[in-house]
């Protein structure tokens, strides 16, 4: 008979003892692995569940501050964001008062403006009638002067 597969048996033989061969060596490896970890376990006293468990709690508390300590900055945010908010609506109120204000200064300075005009126009129109009417009187008289007896008797009046 003929062998199907080339070779000789003794070659698959040999390449089915190594397989085995390096199986028991892993899990010799993997026990060896277990054991040195347990060992370290009970040498030391903790577990890393417990400290996982441990820094979680710990992770939670300081989530827990930071979450209030957000909250009550958010909190003075939101009163100095009020208070601004009520500050800048007094300015706007002051703001529009004087808007008003101007406005109504602004009407009183044109109508006042518009009245000096009126006067202005008034004085120029008299000054024009004024000059007209002395270019048109006639010449004025001399002024008479007192007579001298009339002096002297003021004179003596006031004497005596």
């Amino acid at each position: 008979m003929m062998d199907l597969v080339p070779g000789n048996s003794a070659s698959t033989i040999r390449i089915g003892v190594q397989p085995i061969a390096v199986t028991a060596v892993g899990l010799f490896l993997v026990l060896f692995g277990i054991g040195a970890i347990a060992l370290y376990r009970v040498s030391t006293g903790t577990s890393p569940e417990s400290d996982r468990v441990v820094a979680s709690r710990q992770l939670q508390a300081r989530t827990a501050q930071v979450s209030e300590q957000l909250v009550e900055k958010t909190k003075g945010l939101e009163a100095t964001q009020q208070e601004s908010i009520d500050q800048l609506q007094m300015v706007q109120d002051q703001l529009q008062t004087m808007r008003r204000m101007l406005a109504s200064q602004q009407a009183d300075t044109k109508k006042l403006s518009e009245q000096v005009a009126a006067l202005t126009e008034a004085v120029e129109g008299l000054r024009q009638s004024f000059a007209s009417a002395q270019a048109n009187e006639p010449a004025a008289e001399p002024v008479r002067k007192r007579s001298r007896p009339h002096a002297v008797r003021s004179a003596r009046k006031r004497r005596g």
